[in-house]
């Protein structure tokens, strides 16, 4: 093989690789737009009567997982299963932010923290590796810790809306949540420094409890649950 034969063939393999990309960004672009969707869906709960609104929020928002998951079936069609790493850098944010979006929803509902199986099933993906399309572990942390930073708000907002008791029981959660990454020797730069954010996180809400109990309403949170 020739010198420019050579080159010829880089140029093709090239080409070959900068459409699948490309067939990946379009791809990518849709699923960036739903989760956009699913967001805003989401945000409502933050508004004075938007706790109300909770459980058909979380079942719109779940609706809207429909057309996710359809996405994601035609994101799989555009490249080889065995190189999911090759081009992963392409989903890795939208598929973090949908962890999150998942995980919210799953705490609105219930107020645990959603599985990386429960979240693989919410967006139809693998959670195994060797399976194909799969929910990467640090992908999964990363939606987990964004959604710690939506409780925070969402615990400020709650003493807006004169509900007292969300607080405490977010902060209760939240605090469980920094001590299981603590058990964790992150490696991942990022991710790292995304679990930085979780200590001003809990910070955060540590000093709405602690208004409440200055304030009194704490104690009147607790003794109005207990009835």
């Amino acid at each position: 093989m020739s010198v420019t034969e050579m080159f010829t063939y880089i140029q093709g393999f090239l080409s070959a690789d900068q459409d699948v990309r490309e067939d990946i960004r379009k791809v990518v672009q849709v699923l960036e737009q739903t989760a956009r969707e699913i967001l805003t869906v989401l945000q409502s709960v933050h508004q004075p009567c938007g706790f109300k609104e909770i459980p058909s929020k979380c079942t719109k928002a779940r609706e809207l997982f429909g057309t996710v998951r359809t996405h994601i079936a035609d994101l799989k069609t555009k490249f080889p299963v065995e190189q999911y790493y090759r081009f992963h850098e392409h989903w890795r944010f939208v598929l973090q932010r949908l962890a999150f979006l998942a995980a919210f929803v799953v705490y609105l509902e219930t107020e645990t923290l959603v599985t990386r199986e429960e979240v693989a099933k919410i967006l139809d993906i693998q959670v195994v590796r060797e399976k194909g399309f799969h929910l990467d572990v640090e992908d999964y942390l990363a939606g987990v810790l964004i959604m710690a930073s939506e409780l925070s708000r969402l615990a400020v907002n709650s003493v807006t809306a004169g509900d007292y008791t969300r607080p405490l029981r977010i902060s209760n959660f939240i605090n469980e949540l920094d001590s299981g990454f603590r058990l964790l020797n992150l490696k991942n730069d990022p991710l790292r420094k995304r679990y930085d954010g979780l200590k001003y996180d809990v910070k955060k809400i540590e000093e709405v409890v602690y208004d409440l109990s200055i304030r009194g309403l704490a104690k009147e949170a607790e003794a109005g649950g207990d009835k």
